[in-house]
């Protein structure tokens, strides 16, 4: 019996830099999507996989995301039981008990590797997940509940792996050279991070998700920083797969992928989204059709 996979890491302490000047004192990661933020699809992901604590990593003005999970302000609740506003309360409530939250502030030189180490105290000698906070996969079974299923039987790391179809954004993105095991699962033989697209060994970036062995707190700390002087997670995962833990990637069955790191692609969610919204994708659609393009 493999330990059962019961914490997540969220990474949200990154600045945001691209969304100035909207990100100067809101989150990147409390940008909305129709009416919700970001960041709640994420938590809403790993919670429909079974995950029931929630580790948040985050920085300076991330204070929030805290605030967004949780309990509504008092004057809040009566607001909304003044208006009859019920079914918001209840939505609202339901936030703040969706999981237990824990929240650590980063420390460390740059990279998308410390916010990873920094968890180390919480995770302490348990396998866990990451999902990084500024993007999502919307599928069904959950991304995350796939990959639980595939670590379960093979152990080792297992991350989701994405289709890029347009060749220029490889470049963007980890990219794996795979060897097939069955179906959508393969084993990885080498992930190059954000490789010129001429060279890149494959068009499946390994991203966004990871199953990862307590051991990668150690090979964070035993490897030196990376491309652009920062501690990339993948370079961490390669010296696990060196020292012969078996790495993985799952191409994510039924899923569309949005990444909400950048202004087209955060459009391009909320457009996609709305047309999908209960409550305004009839509208919305009729005033798309109404714009002159």
């Amino acid at each position: 019996m493999r330990n059962k996979i019961t914490k997540v890491v969220i990474p949200a302490a990154g600045f945001g830099t691209r969304f100035l000047p909207q990100t100067k004192a809101l989150p990147k990661e409390m940008l909305p999507i129709v009416d919700k933020p970001v960041i709640q699809y994420v938590v809403e992901e790993a919670i429909n996989s079974g995950i029931e604590n929630i580790i948040i990593i985050t920085g300076s003005n991330k204070r929030a995301i805290e605030d967004h999970f949780d309990e509504p302000s008092e004057d809040l609740v009566q607001n909304l039981i003044q208006g009859n506003k019920l079914k918001i309360l209840e939505e609202i409530r339901r936030i703040s008990k969706m999981a237990n939250f824990v929240y650590i502030r980063q420390k460390g030189p740059y990279g998308n590797g410390t916010p990873v180490l920094t968890a180390e105290p919480v995770i302490e000698d348990e396998p866990f997940a990451v999902l990084w906070g500024d993007e999502f996969i919307y599928s069904n079974p959950p991304r995350l509940k796939q990959m639980i299923d595939v670590y379960e039987k093979t152990g080792g790391i297992v991350i989701s792996g994405v289709k890029i179809e347009n060749k220029q954004d490889l470049s963007r993105y980890g990219i794996a050279d795979l060897s097939p095991v069955e179906k959508n699962l393969y084993k990885i033989n080498e992930i190059i991070e954000k490789p010129d697209p001429d060279k890149a060994p494959s068009n499946i970036a390994t991203h966004g998700a990871y199953i990862l062995p307590p051991e990668i707190f150690k090979a964070l700390k035993n490897i030196k920083p990376g491309k652009g002087g920062e501690i990339w997670l993948v370079d961490a995962i390669n010296y696990l797969k060196n020292q012969g833990v078996p790495v993985y990637a799952l191409v994510i069955e039924n899923g569309r992928y949005y990444d909400t790191g950048n202004k087209f692609e955060y459009l391009k969610t909320v457009v996609e989204m709305a047309l999908n919204h209960p409550d305004v994708n009839e509208k919305f659609k009729e005033f798309l059709k109404s714009l002159k393009i």
